[in-house]
């Protein structure tokens, strides 16, 4: 399995994880609850967007999580 990517957009409220090379998507589909999958050309879910993403005040216990936070201006 490839790296996951995350991404948390503050601005936007949203957070991507990417479950493979974001360059392959080809569809992107909304769903009722809110949630973007992106789908390579085969048709293979390799990411979802959630919107409206508010993180949690308090970390989960005995989750470990690496965050790389940048700014778009």
């Amino acid at each position: 399995m490839e790296k996951i990517k995350v991404i948390h957009d503050v601005a936007c409220r949203t957070l991507t994880i990417w479950l493979a090379d974001p360059n392959k998507e080809a569809i992107c589909e909304e769903t009722t609850e809110e949630v973007i999958m992106m789908k390579d050309k085969a048709g293979k879910v390799i990411g979802f967007e959630l919107l409206h993403y508010e993180p949690p005040t308090s970390p989960p216990s005995g989750l470990t999580i690496e965050a790389i936070v940048t700014s778009v201006v």
